[in-house]
């Protein structure tokens, strides 16, 4: 059972929403009643033995059904009233990421379909002003598509992965929520994502754009629609957000044994590359140019709730859960967008 061990711990991801913006408006959203926390504690119990299930049974015929227990017993407990302001702190197999803003959620989850097939699986939860639910399910369809860099995609056919981090930037008015996210992608290797989330018109999700740009390149390459890191299984490889430079910083990646062509064989030579936001769009440092913005050779740690290895501070970790959850009930919630005449 090694592989779940391993599986269980890279999959700890309940991540900080970052206070970003100024309130312009009071919100007086109730805090949950007691009988309303009592009935979500009941369900979360039943979640919670559905979700480790998904990752730890050896039978794949049992991890399925674990998986439609899941949910099924899932969306029964969102359309409970204010569910979005319940944290379900006890789902550990379970991400369960605030926007910054307090606008969303999203909850992802992997489900290993067999011995080479891995599924992304979540939901996005919307905050609505009379707290009753708006999900948007999605449907993973990594294994479906031969060029995931150069499309914009719905929640109906997503790019999974399971998000660790959200970045909310503007541009000339409108809001850009950045994803991070992991992907357990083969048996030997791993992928993270940068994904940019926006919602259109009538409020639908959309995934990607022409975001990434690489204009500043030694060697110039077309924009892409969203970007992705692959390296061998047991390297321990950063890739996140750092608040101080502004920056999504990740570990520049080599061959180890001079095998390019061979992606699982990737691992970090201590170089890094980064990703501004400049115009609209995330703008590629290359590592020579990037090295220059480090003082002292030292990488910029920002506090985390997982350190490279994969272990969980349940300190911070229950402390910005908290944060979040006050975040959300003082924000205004989105008005509803305004429906077209027939």
């Amino acid at each position: 059972m090694q592989f779940f061990n391993f599986h269980r711990i890279v999959i700890l991801v309940l991540v900080v929403a970052g206070l970003l913006g100024t309130v312009t408006e009071s919100y007086a959203q109730p805090p949950l009643t007691y009988a309303r926390k009592n009935a979500f504690r009941l369900q979360e119990d039943s979640l919670k033995t559905f979700a480790y299930n998904i990752v730890n049974l050896e039978s794949a015929s049992e991890r399925f059904r674990s998986d439609s227990q899941f949910i099924r017993t899932l969306v029964r407990t969102l359309k409970q009233p204010n569910s979005f302001y319940y944290p379900f702190d006890s789902l550990m197999t379970i991400s369960r990421l605030y926007a910054p803003d307090s606008s969303f959620r999203i909850l992802t989850w992997e489900y290993q379909k067999d011995d080479f097939i891995f599924l992304q699986e979540g939901a996005i939860q919307m905050r609505t002003p009379d707290g009753s639910l708006k999900l948007f399910p999605l449907f993973d369809v990594s294994m479906f598509t031969g060029k995931p860099l150069d499309s914009v995609r719905s929640n109906r056919n997503w790019i999974g992965a399971i998000y660790y981090k959200i970045i909310e930037k503007n541009w000339q008015g409108k809001k850009y929520y950045t994803l991070l996210g992991f992907d357990d992608f083969s048996q030997t290797s791993n992928k993270k994502w940068m994904e940019v989330l926006t919602f259109g018109p009538e409020g639908q999700p959309q995934f990607g754009g022409p975001y990434f740009s690489f204009k500043d390149d030694s060697v110039r390459k077309g924009v892409q629609y969203r970007f992705s890191i692959e390296y061998k299984k047991e390297a321990g490889t950063r890739f996140n957000y750092d608040s101080s430079m502004d920056m999504v910083v990740y570990d520049h990646l080599v061959s180890e044994g001079d095998q390019p062509e061979k992606k699982d064989t990737y691992i970090p030579d201590g170089d890094f590359e980064a990703f501004q936001w400049k115009n609209g769009q995330w703008l590629h440092i290359q590592k020579q140019l990037f090295s220059y913005k480090l003082k002292d050779g030292q990488f910029p740690v920002e506090q985390k709730m997982l350190d490279d290895q994969g272990n969980l501070d349940e300190s911070k970790l229950q402390e910005q859960s908290q944060k979040n959850i006050q975040n959300a009930r003082k924000k205004p919630a989105p008005a509803s967008p305004a429906k077209k005449p027939n």
